[in-house]
Formats: structure tokens, C-alpha cells, sequence
């Protein structure tokens, strides 16, 4: 009997989902729409249908595959309550008990569990990924924004509310840049791809850079993968963007060393792909600003999460860690 669990990443725009086995690999996956309209009721009973639908082609090609559970990664997703609760880029209003809805839809799963998207990314990379074996390690993913994910005793750190570890609110510069959530200054507001492209259009305007790789380019158009492909070339603004924002993720990694003295910090995410251009700065700015009993102590490592699965594999992760209670 070959054992799999199904995870869900709730995006925005689609929720993806698939079955995903014991090593990590996902065997077949699908998504549907994330609804605008936020109709929870008829949502759950479309996730269901969808769900239901993988599980009998999974089958067909292995009669002998067994279901375990669901686990769910959502912006806002609590794990204590197994609701999303008020996410700001969903269309659902106030509190929606997903996990409950979907424990009402297959009660013979083992097990059903939903956390935020972040965490359900430190859990992929704890079952599957570069942390296995690890107990105390930070996750953090660069993307539209920062997220992360804290596990500490080989346990991912929730708080006493579900909603602990917002690293990328961190607030690095004080009445710095807007944040999407309504403050200043925040870290995402630079490390993430948006923040980098602030970075690189500041430095434009700071330099009068008009021959700059990225002049002819407008804030619509400029994308992280412009800024990496320009530094490649040599663009003093590109590798300058790189070094500035090693510089704010690095120092705020040595605050983060000095909360929770992890054995590595994973980085996840599309500016990962740069390598050295992003790793090398951070990594030189982080031991500058690290306490002297933390010198040289912290890897930072990419993830082993493949991008395009790492969403499903990582939410998938939830059931084993709930089996493993």
C-alpha cells in the first residue's frame, strides 16, 4: 500500500493542488480558479469536486494508493482554528473555516490541517527538503513579499494566536516605504521582487543613470529577472540593487540569529535564482551585523523545494507532521 497526502496552496488568482507521495514527488496536480465573487460555500464544494477528481486518476494508476489527508497552505491561514482568517488578497470576507469545511467533505481522512502559506513552506522543507534532520532552522520566502516560516525544537513556532513568525514585517526602516499591510518601512518592502525593483528605480534616479541596462525599462515592465540578467552584464545599478538588498536581508538575519540561534536560514523564492549575486551579500552582511557568539554559525541555504511544486509539496507536508503527532 503506497501512502500519499493531498496539499493545497490557496494563491489569489488559482488554488493548486495535488497528491503528493512519501519522498516529496508530486504525482499528478490540477487547480481551479480562486474565486472573486467569495462565496466560501460554493468554493469548498468546487475544491471537493476537484479533489475527488485527482484522487480517482491517482488510483487508476495505482489501485493500491491510500489517501491520508489534506493538508492546506492560504495567505492568513491559522493553524490553530484551520481558518483563513481576514486575508487581505482573498476575496473571502472575515474568517472562513476551511479546514472544518473540508473535514465536513471527507471524514475519513486521518488527517486535515491548514496553515499559512510561509509555514507550510518550512514544513516542505523539514519532511522533504535540505532541513530534514534538522530541529531549529528559520524559512524564509522571497516572492511578491517575505514570508517565513520559524521551527524551533522541530517544531514550527505558531504564537499563542496561530500567526507568529511575520519576519517580513519586520520593520527595517522606520517612515521608510509603504507596505501593502498599511505600514512603514517593513522588510519585504525590500527584499521581496517589488522591493528590489523599487531599489533599482531609486538608484536610477539617486545615480542620474541613463545608461544604466535598466533606463529603457519601465516600473510596469522591470522585473526581478531583468535586475539579475542586467548585474550578469555588469550594470552598476543592477549589482549595486543586489548589494543593498543583501544588506537589509542580511542585517535582518542577524536579528533573527539573535532571537532563535537556527543551525540554517533557507531562502525560497525567484530572486534565489540569482545565486551568488543575492546569497553573497546577504551572507557577508548578516555575519557583519552578527553577535560574536553567532559568527560563522548560520548556513544560509537555498531551498531544496522545487519552485513549481513547492506550494503543493509543501502543504502536503502538514499530514505527515500531523500523523506524526
Amino acid at each position: 500500500m503506497k501512502q500519499v497526502a493531498i496539499g493545497i496552496d490557496i494563491g489569489g488568482t488559482n488554488t493548486a493542488f495535488g497528491v503528493v507521495d512519501q519522498e516529496g514527488h508530486v504525482m499528478v496536480k490540477n487547480s481551479i480558479p480562486t474565486p472573486k465573487h467569495g462565496d466560501k460555500e460554493q468554493y469548498a464544494e468546487d475544491l471537493a469536486t476537484a479533489i475527488n477528481e485527482i484522487v480517482e486518476s491517482v488510483k487508476l494508476m495505482n489501485p493500491e494508493i491510500e489517501i491520508l489527508g489534506i493538508g492546506i497552505g492560504a495567505p492568513n491561514g491559522n493553524y490553530y482554528t484551520g481558518s483563513i482568517e481576514f486575508a487581505p488578497n482573498l476575496a473571502f470576507k472575515g474568517v472562513v473555516p476551511l479546514a472544518q469545511m473540508m473535514k465536513d467533505k471527507f471524514p475519513n481522512m486521518k488527517a486535515i490541517a491548514l496553515t499559512n502559506d510561509a509555514n507550510a513552506a518550512a514544513l516542505g522543507e523539514l519532511i522533504y527538503g535540505g532541513a530534514k534532520g534538522m530541529k531549529n532552522f528559520v524559512m524564509m520566502t522571497l516572492g511578491t513579499g517575505v514570508g517565513s516560516g520559524i521551527v524551533v525544537n522541530g517544531e514550527v513556532v505558531y504564537g499563542h494566536d496561530g500567526f507568529a513568525g511575520e519576519i517580513g514585517h519586520y520593520t527595517v526602516e522606520p517612515n521608510g516605504r509603504d507596505c501593502g499591510c498599511g505600514q512603514k518601512g517593513h522588510l519585504e518592502t525590500y527584499c521581496s521582487a517589488g522591493g528590489m525593483k523599487r531599489t533599482a528605480f531609486e538608484l536610477m534616479v539617486q545615480h542620474n543613470a541613463e545608461d544604466s541596462l535598466l533606463a529603457d525599462k519601465s516600473f510596469k515592465e522591470l522585473q526581478s529577472k531583468d535586475i539579475y540578467e542586467a548585474a550578469v552584464k555588469g550594470d552598476a545599478i543592477a549589482l549595486e540593487t543586489f548589494d543593498y538588498t543583501g544588506h537589509i536581508l542580511g542585517r535582518s538575519m542577524a536579528d533573527v540569529v539573535s532571537y532563535f540561534a537556527p543551525e540554517a536560514i533557507f531562502l525560497f523564492g525567484g530572486p534565489t535564482a540569482a545565486g551568488e549575486l543575492i546569497f553573497g551579500p546577504t551572507k557577508k552582511y548578516m555575519e557583519q551585523y552578527n553577535l560574536p557568539i553567532f559568527k560563522d554559525k548560520v548556513k544560509i541555504v537555498k531551498s531544496e523545494l522545487k519552485m513549481g511544486d513547492a506550494a503543493i509539496v509543501g502543504s502536503s507536508a502538514l499530514v505527515w507532521k500531523e500523523l506524526d503527532k
